[in-house]
């Protein structure tokens, strides 16, 4: 299990890892800039995979509004940038609404076309799993779509998460049922202490 005792405090805006895996690669806080070169690494995942269920790609707008919501809960939204250009995203989300999952977080990560399987998604989730480690968050969970999306459940194995279940066909998308897949991680001391319910 991945606790925080090992891990420094980050510097704001940059990722705490000390050697990045991929030349030129630079990980930090996303701007609202940025949502221009976010929206467009994610519009293909919404027309072309199942990677996402939805099936319009919102606008630059929209994504500017989700990234405010992710902020104003105190969530990392972070961006991977290659020689100064965005090449992926990762950000950490409410898991549900509900008061009882406060401690809860799902992740979301994203990569510019062409950009799998160099190690850019490793590098991105260790970045959000650090900074959500240092917070009052205790679980991690990752919902990946489809029991066949071995480089993402593969991913998340890589850095702690393990299985805790599927769900046969719950989604429904380029006319085929689609199963969804759950892993999940500790955050910090996870279930170890109780949380800091003074400061939820």
């Amino acid at each position: 299990m991945t606790t925080s005792a090992h891990l420094q405090t980050p510097t704001p805006g940059v990722s705490d890892l000390a050697s990045p895996p991929i030349a030129g690669l630079q990980i930090r806080d996303a701007t609202a800039e940025d949502m221009i070169a976010v929206q467009a690494i994610y519009a293909p995942h919404v027309l072309h995979s199942s990677a996402t269920f939805e099936e319009t790609p919102p606008s630059v707008q929209e994504m500017q509004l989700r990234r405010e919501r992710v902020l104003a809960q105190g969530l990392p939204y972070l961006v991977a940038l290659i020689n100064k250009e965005i090449v992926g995203y990762s950000y950490a989300s409410s898991y549900r609404a509900r008061i009882a999952y406060r401690f809860t977080l799902e992740d979301s990560i994203y990569l510019a076309d062409g950009h799998a399987g160099k190690g850019l998604g490793k590098a991105l989730l260790a970045a959000l799993l650090a900074r959500c480690d240092q917070g009052p968050w205790r679980q991690m969970i990752a919902v990946i779509a489809g029991t066949n999306n071995l480089q993402s459940i593969g991913l998340h194995r890589s850095l702690g998460f393990k299985h805790v279940g599927t769900q046969p066909s719950t989604g429904f998308k380029f006319n085929q049922w689609i199963d969804v897949v759950f892993m999940q991680r500790a955050l910090g001391p996870g279930d170890t202490t109780l949380p800091d319910l003074q400061g939820s």
